[in-house]
């Protein structure tokens, strides 16, 4: 089985890989809205979820695992049933949608979220436990759809946790989240003819290095600095995809 990329392609996923996951290994989510606008380059958005999709599997265990004893069980619990509603309905959309329709919301979700994230400078005050459906349904449609509801669980949880917890239940939720689309897409029959499967093992190392990275950036750069200065990149990708959409 061959996969046909030329040499400039292969370098191109590889470097958006590593950052997709130096972010991650950071924030501790984002990787679809770094690594998506540049992917699509090489590989349609419903070729690019499935992809990631791969790779967050191995990625998120790996943050969940050293912090599974801080996880907020109730909060996971209130959230998990809700995201697993919205990632069923996200993956019928993925997989149903014209290409070029896709490509515009993706332009358009990720524009609003960063500036969104640019606003938002206060951390805001507690919401109730209500929010928790709303987030689930929504981070799983999100999730499903362009491969990042996670900084929608990063916000619901950060108003209603501790730091630590917050993180540690945002971890878990991803990972959960992971294993519903995963599964999903093996059901759908994503992963058939292998050549998705091949590709993220190509690209293991490079996630691999990216997350060894993000981690280490985490000790010399705070976290809130480092996500604020990503999502201006984020902005700018996601103009970029509203441009090359109305063009």
């Amino acid at each position: 089985m061959e996969l046909p990329f030329t040499g400039s392609e292969w370098v191109l996923l590889e470097l958006t890989i590593a950052l997709a996951y130096i972010v991650f290994g950071v924030a501790g989510f984002g990787t679809a809205l770094v690594a998506g606008p540049i992917l699509i380059l090489c590989l349609p958005l419903s070729k690019i979820i499935p992809l990631l999709v791969l790779l967050d599997f191995v990625a998120a265990f790996g943050n969940w695992l050293p912090s599974r004893r801080d996880v907020a069980r109730s909060e996971l619990l209130r959230l998990l049933p809700c995201m697993a509603v919205g990632c069923v309905v996200g993956v019928v959309f993925l997989l149903n949608l014209k290409s070029d329709v896709l490509l515009l919301l993706m332009g358009l979700f990720i524009t609003a979220y960063a500036l969104y994230s640019l606003a938002v400078k206060v951390k805001p005050k507690q919401v109730a436990a209500g929010w928790a459906i709303p987030t689930g349904i929504t981070g799983g449609l999100f999730g499903a759809l362009f491969g990042s509801g996670g900084f929608l669980y990063a916000l619901y949880l950060n108003s209603r946790l501790p730091k630590d917890a917050a993180r540690a239940t945002q971890s878990a939720l991803i990972s959960c989240s992971t294993v519903v689309r995963l599964s999903l897409f093996v059901i759908a029959g994503v992963y058939a003819d292998g050549t998705l499967l091949l590709l993220a093992a190509c690209l293991l190392p490079a996630m691999a290095l990216g997350l060894w990275i993000g981690r280490r950036l985490t000790r010399k750069l705070s976290r809130e600095a480092f996500v604020r200065l990503v999502t201006w990149l984020v902005l700018v990708s996601g103009i970029a995809l509203i441009v090359r959409y109305l063009s």
